[in-house]
């Protein structure tokens, strides 16, 4: 079982992220694209926060607990304007 370290989300831009997409079935990549915009509904109409989990270049897995603002097609707008690449998302944990 791998760690999974919990960051601020000020510390995301100063992450690597791997070029390929971490899911590797066209199915979770549906599933997660679904729960990104379930993310994004849930940060503009009730400000409520959720954890997302992610895989940087070098394989670890981070978690951040924050709000979606924005669900686009290559990435997630996080408060404060922060980008996450969803192609390195790999859950969502809803509350």
């Amino acid at each position: 079982m791998q760690t999974v370290e919990t960051i601020e989300k000020e510390a995301i831009p100063n992450l690597h992220f791997p070029a390929y997409d971490v899911l590797a079935k066209p199915e979770a990549r549906i599933q997660r694209r679904h729960d990104a915009e379930r993310a994004a509904t849930l940060g503009n109409a009730y400000h409520g926060k959720l954890d997302i989990y992610f895989q940087t270049a070098d394989g670890a897995t981070k978690r951040v607990y924050t709000s979606v603002w924005a669900a686009h097609e290559e990435y997630l707008t996080l408060k404060s304007g922060i980008t996450l690449p969803l192609r390195a998302v790999t859950r969502f944990d809803f509350y």
